[in-house]
């Protein structure tokens, strides 16, 4: 739990600026600026709640568009004069649509790990999508057996690979395993934070400079 008695309100003007990263993806989704009022609402509804400079008032995120920042964790900086909150947003941040308030690049600026977490949301959503929309709507429609199927074909030819020392087709087949193993997870209703949250299980209190030598 935060500990709101380290924070040093009077050394940023009784202003916290607060940067807001989807718990999920990592993405920075916006900027903004609570004061203690702000906080102690956050705090108490799990939502997050800035003081609006030019409203000169408490604002909800989503509290016109209903698209809430769900509170997941937060933390201070070391000089206990920043707050980093993860968020589960519920639809677009920005107002103008688009997921993060940061996305005017010029290409996609995310890192492997996050590219890979956005890709999981979107195969997500083809679950449910006309079987001819796409492959991997296809592969749902064929159901459970076809999937595990395609696994235990991709988790063979990625074994192979590796005997061969093929490293190309290693890369490649790795990737048709990770996928095909994605499509299985979100038809079993899982998703990799699951797993890693097993993983997280098993090496609870291992350094991971110790993970080698005691997995």
């Amino acid at each position: 739990m935060l500990n709101t008695q380290n924070i040093n309100w009077q050394k940023i003007n009784n202003l916290l600026p607060v940067i807001v990263q989807h718990a999920t993806t990592c993405e920075v989704l916006m900027l903004g600026y609570m004061n203690p009022e702000a906080l102690e609402k956050t705090l108490a509804e799990k939502r997050v709640t800035f003081f609006s400079r030019t409203k000169n008032r408490l604002w909800t995120k989503g509290e016109t568009s209903g698209n809430f920042l769900n509170v997941v964790d937060m933390s201070l900086d070391c000089d206990q004069d920043t707050l980093l909150i993860l968020a589960n947003p519920i639809g677009a941040t920005c107002h103008t649509g688009e997921k993060s308030c940061f996305h005017r690049f010029e290409r996609e600026a995310v890192g492997n790990w996050t590219w890979f977490a956005k890709l999981e949301q979107h195969l997500a959503e083809k679950k449910n999508a006309a079987p001819t929309s796409s492959y991997t709507a296809t592969l749902h429609a064929k159901g459970i057996n076809k999937i595990a199927q395609k696994v235990g074909e991709e988790g063979v030819e990625t074994a192979i690979a590796a005997v061969t020392r093929d490293k190309a087709e290693i890369i490649s087949e790795a990737a048709d395993l990770v996928y095909h193993l994605t499509v299985l997870l979100h038809n079993q209703e899982l998703r990799w934070c699951d797993i890693i949250a097993k993983l997280q299980e098993r090496h609870q209190g291992i350094g991971l400079h110790q993970e080698g030598a005691n997995k």
